[in-house]
């Protein structure tokens, strides 16, 4: 691990602040294919030599510790300073393919941003973050990553007292919208060309060589979080807080609090018990990433172009294509999670009605995606999808068009089948499953769930007989209906 770049960026960026030591660190984790891809030496380490340099009590001898400043639109309010309150960054390290990445603590300890928190994590939080980002990555989905998670002795107060832990978090780069949005508020030009510049070096270099290279860069992060959007769409993804300071300007997805993974489908879905309005529902997530990409494109207005009007102008344009690039982006998903290897014009029809049916009828996402892709390989595979239909005449009316719809492409059914298996997981972290491993570790210290749901989560296309029941949606008794943000 080498120091971080970031804290080469003037003072003003970042405060430098050491992690605070906590009693007993004990490990609960360690990503060791991770450790392993980011070259990290810890073969010589045995599990409590671990504990201490994941809680931050050791420190690496490279690491120069910084908490990040940044700011933010919550819930639609700006807020002009929030920064890692709960954060330190230890350094960076690039992994196998040459991509540098940010390694990070959550949740050791205070730091000049923290305002009222404590500056610490709890148990179930960190569990879930580590769980659900790794099956993201699982999943192809651009994410921050889990390296390691441990707890650390002492107690933090949350809805009740919890047992305290730490998550050590590995990302492109922890630069957010809110980060720009931090320098544009106190109207810090320098600031912003200095970050934007820091930006296109580490994750757009092209831009650079463009003859408008911040313009560039704005088309280049509408573009990623397009796809990004787009993908957290075709899984049935809730982040539940897409405020603009959890927003990556490198497209991936970040801050893993009230998330969960939608059941039955639903565009109105909320998991957030703070998001009350529904701003952040799973239908409402494109709309949330296009209002915070025009938040961005103000922060850049000075680099675009000295011109006011003309720099508005090109942000404008630049900003009007995530519409279209979001869209093409959900229907190529599409397309694969329905076994389409040619595109049609009634394509978009065609999936958008199968959702409004799954709508009408409460059927479960996940499932029905994975029951059709057996069905594309069985002409007599389509029954036990029928019995997610109320009305079962409504779906047969549906696949009837899908078969005709397939049977003109050139791919053998079999082929067809294995294509849509790689397409749509048969296992997903389900809401109840998650809720039930983090009650096991917090009132009973029982890691085991955790770590079965991590392996299951661990190849989410592969069906295997010895987990078939974490493919079952939840019982009425078992769904979750509120998830939490852990601060």
């Amino acid at each position: 691990m080498n120091p971080s770049s970031y804290a080469r960026l003037p003072e003003r960026f970042y405060a430098r602040v050491e992690p605070t030591p906590v009693p007993a660190p004990s490990l609960v984790k360690l990503n060791r294919a991770l450790a392993a891809d980011l070259s990290l030496d810890l073969a010589g380490l045995d599990a409590p030599a671990l504990a201490q340099l994941f809680s931050g009590n050791v420190l690496p001898r490279s690491a120069v510790p910084i908490a990040m400043a940044y700011a933010g639109h919550q819930f639609g309010h700006f807020v002009p300073q929030l920064g890692d309150g709960r954060a330190i960054m230890l350094g960076e390290s690039r992994d196998r393919a040459g991509v540098l990445r940010d390694i990070q603590l959550k949740g050791s300890g205070r730091t000049p941003y923290s305002r009222n928190g404590d500056g610490r994590a709890a148990l179930g939080p960190v569990l879930r973050e580590y769980l659900v980002s790794e099956a993201m990555h699982a999943l192809g989905i651009p994410t921050t990553r889990s390296l390691a998670a441990v707890t650390t002795g002492e107690t933090v107060q949350r809805e009740a007292t919890i047992p305290g832990a730490i998550l050590t978090r590995v990302a492109a780069s922890h630069v957010r919208v809110g980060t720009f949005e931090y320098f544009a508020a106190r109207g810090d030009v320098a600031g912003t060309r200095i970050l934007a510049d820091y930006v296109i070096e580490r994750h757009y270099p092209d831009c650079a060589r463009d003859k408008s290279p911040y313009l560039r860069l704005l088309e280049q992060v509408v573009s990623r979080q397009a796809s990004l959007i787009a993908a957290w769409m075709n899984v049935g993804f809730i982040h539940g807080v897409m405020n603009t300071d959890n927003m990556t300007v490198s497209g991936e997805t970040i801050d893993f609090g009230p998330c969960a993974f939608m059941d039955t489908y639903d565009p109105a879905t909320v998991f957030s018990s703070i998001d009350e309005s529904g701003r952040y529902s799973y239908g409402n997530q494109p709309h949330a990433a296009a209002w915070n990409l025009a938040r961005f494109a103000e922060t850049l207005l000075p680099l675009i172009d000295s011109d006011a009007q003309r720099a508005i102008d090109a942000a404008t344009e630049a900003l009007s294509r995530f519409a279209s690039l979001y869209a093409d982006c959900w229907l190529a998903g599409m397309r694969r999670k329905l076994g389409l290897t040619t595109p049609e014009p009634g394509d978009r029809q065609l999936a958008e009605d199968l959702l409004q049916a799954m709508h009408r009828h409460q059927a479960d996402f996940t499932e029905i995606f994975r029951l059709l892709g057996a069905a594309a390989g069985d002409p007599r595979g389509g029954e036990p999808l029928r019995g997610h239909f109320v009305n079962a005449r409504d779906f047969e009316d549906w696949a009837q068009r899908w078969r005709t719809r397939t049977a003109g492409e050139p791919i053998a059914p079999a082929a067809r089948a294995e294509s849509m298996q790689q397409a749509n997981p048969s296992y997903i972290p389900r809401n109840h499953r998650v809720e039930q491993m983090i009650a096991a570790a917090v009132e009973h210290g029982d890691f085991a769930p955790f770590e079965e749901l991590s392996q299951v989560l661990r190849e989410p296309f592969v069906e295997r007989a010895p987990f078939a029941a974490y493919r079952n949606p939840p019982q009425p008794n078992e769904r979750v209906l509120r998830t939490f943000c852990g601060t």
